[in-house]
């Protein structure tokens, strides 16, 4: 197959439309639709419908459109790790972690790795679902489990436990707790235990749902529950990285607490050579070390 047609293939393939792939390739729509029908000729399958709306992948188009896909990926990887060759740290680097860990521990540390390489464009994913490493779906994932998929290069970070955390003013209010059973008088801020989220977490708000506590509130991450904390609404099942940033926050029942949450840095085996890749990771890991040797200074666990 002709390489210059595959990737006028993906393009429209990915605009859905002629018009729009012929914008970001600089070609005019009749140019882009001939090598269509010719690609389409050579390989003697039909690869789109067309309507009047745009362009639908046939089951062909759809398997070609995989091919595409991962060659662009693998494309994209090739350039990253030439542009790394230069001595700079500069470019795009993509960063995966989840919700509650990116806004609330490693947003607010940020400002020291730009200051250190301002021309760093970081494009940082905050969901729950674990993206593809391999398949280039980010070059970075911070992830509260060991990554099972293989040719990733993984450091363990530290681990992290959930504990109960209220503010000094709800307490002085509503009265600290001294038992589960006084959870009678309070509110439970969680997040949901059929929400996405480490094991841990899920399991430790089960077991304090068997009190029967009588209200609750659920929120589908852990930034939801900081700000239902905040606003002096209950007591909340939050991260214990938390405590360095948020210090007025008051520990509440400190026997109940979820297992162990490791926390694991991992990249693709073929972004071992990148500068960007290594500058974040070498920031990640100084700051992590700082934090520990924080904690064990004020005599906190800092696993």
């Amino acid at each position: 197959m002709d390489w210059d047609k595959l990737r006028i293939f993906h393009a429209v393939a990915d605009a859905g439309s002629l018009t729009h792939a012929g914008d970001v390739l600089h070609l005019s729509q009749s140019a882009v639709s001939r090598q269509i029908r010719s690609l389409e000729d050579s390989l003697s399958v039909t690869l789109f419908h067309r309507h009047a709306r745009g362009l639908i992948l046939t089951e062909q188009g759809e398997l070609l459109f995989e091919a595409t896909k991962s060659m662009a990926k693998r494309l994209d990887a090739a350039a990253a790790r030439i542009r790394d060759s230069e001595d700079e740290v500069f470019g795009e680097l993509r960063v995966t972690t989840t919700t509650g860990f990116g806004t609330l521990w490693l947003a607010p540390r940020l400002p020291a790795l730009y200051a250190k390489f301002p021309s760093l464009k970081i494009d940082l994913m905050l969901e729950e679902r674990v993206l593809d490493l391999p398949m280039r779906e980010a070059d970075v994932a911070i992830r509260m489990k060991e990554p099972s998929q293989a040719d990733l290069i993984r450091r363990r970070l530290m681990n992290i436990r959930m504990r109960l955390y209220a503010t000094k003013e709800y307490l002085e209010q509503a009265g600290e707790p001294k038992a589960m059973e006084d959870f009678a008088h309070h509110r439970l801020i969680s997040q949901h235990t059929g929400t996405p989220q480490v094991a841990a977490g899920a399991l430790l708000v089960q077991q304090l749902m068997l009190h029967d506590i009588p209200s609750t509130l659920t929120v589908n991450n852990y930034f939801g529950v900081l700000q239902g904390v905040l606003s002096h609404l209950g007591i909340g099942v939050l991260p214990d990285y938390l405590t360095e940033d948020f210090p007025h926050l008051v520990r509440v029942l400190p026997d109940v607490e979820s297992a162990d949450v490791p926390v694991f840095l991992a990249y693709p085996e073929e972004l071992r050579q990148s500068k960007r890749v290594s500058a974040f990771r070498d920031f990640v890991t100084e700051e992590i070390f700082a934090y520990r040797k924080r904690q064990r200074e004020l005599g906190a666990p800092a696993d």
